[in-house]
């Protein structure tokens, strides 16, 4: 309901790139670039300076952010409100995640909760944890689901469940007649790692600090941004990873990887993260709800 180029400019404002915003709006630049033009014609100021390639918030645009953003809550909760009145768990769910819930734990919790709500439309984008956060904070996402916690003051994070990762390599790796591994011990071996910006890469960084291991001290050969291309190549005995069991339960059953655990153990949390604002959809709740349910109920069964 709010006015298309004020979202259009909370979006290059929290981005403070024209670039970033089109992608994370699923818009061309230049149509990014024509709506906040036309936003500033409006308001009869400019909102951005623009020099060496950048772009930063003018005065009046900080203050026009600070509104932008209470308006575009307003009006997310009074579409919400009208949309709760008849009191069914129906319509759309814009639901984030990063790449280990997205791909291996929440498209059975989608489906499960679809069966038991019809008229709910979900859909799913998959990223790493810190763009899930930023389309969330933006509103283009309902919720996200995280590996870790949120680091944007702007969110609401609630814990989900835990998960431990271990160290999986190949059957021929050296590293698979180990009882356990040590983080110090780890550096004498050629090293699988995720991307930068990857939930995934912060949780083992500061697991390897908290430890007395240097993160620069790893090995690193190569740095992968999918779960599926790391095992794979792990797979080959090119070097080991670090990753969750739900990720790599089927390659160990066919008997392609081996997992051997850490020693500290390494625990983390899976996150749900929504907006902190006064009033949340009753699908938005009932999904939250669901969610921690069911993965509480996996958490014990694999226990």
């Amino acid at each position: 309901m709010a006015d298309r180029r004020l979202q259009v400019f909370h979006a290059v404002a929290k981005h403070l790139s024209f670039t970033k915003a089109a992608e994370a709006l699923f818009m061309t630049q230049p149509a990014v670039t024509f709506q906040v033009k036309q936003f500033e014609e409006q308001l009869q100021t400019r909102l951005f300076d623009r020099a060496q390639g950048r772009i930063s918030l003018t005065p009046a645009g900080k203050i026009a952010l600070e509104y932008a953003e209470r308006i575009l809550a307003l009006s997310a909760e009074l579409d919400t409100r009208l949309k709760d009145i008849g009191g069914q768990v129906a319509g759309p769910l814009l639901i984030g995640a990063s790449m280990t819930v997205g791909e291996y734990v929440l498209p059975q919790l989608i489906g499960q909760f679809k069966a038991r709500y019809p008229e709910v439309a979900p859909s799913l984008f998959v990223g790493n944890s810190e763009t899930v956060q930023e389309r969330v904070a933006e509103h283009t996402l309902d919720l996200g689901f995280i590996e870790g916690d949120s680091h944007l003051a702007s969110l609401q994070n609630e814990v989900c469940c835990e998960d431990e990762l271990q160290v999986v390599c190949a059957p021929t790796h050296p590293l698979a007649r180990e009882t356990f591994a040590l983080p110090a011990a780890l550096t004498q071996h050629p090293y699988v790692s995720r991307e930068a910006g990857s939930g995934t890469r912060a949780v083992i960084d500061r697991y390897l600090q908290k430890v007395g291991v240097s993160p620069d001290s790893m090995n690193l050969v190569v740095e992968l941004g999918s779960p599926e291309a790391l095992k794979g190549l792990v797979a080959t005995g090119l070097g080991f990873a670090i990753m969750s069991r739900v990720i790599a339960a089927k390659e160990l059953q066919l008997g392609q990887l081996v997992q051997v655990p850490l020693k500290p153990p390494l625990i983390r949390n899976f996150s749900v993260v929504y907006p902190k604002e006064r009033f949340h959809s009753n699908l938005v709740a009932e999904f939250v709800r669901f969610a921690k349910e069911q993965l509480a109920a996996a958490q014990r069964l694999a226990a």
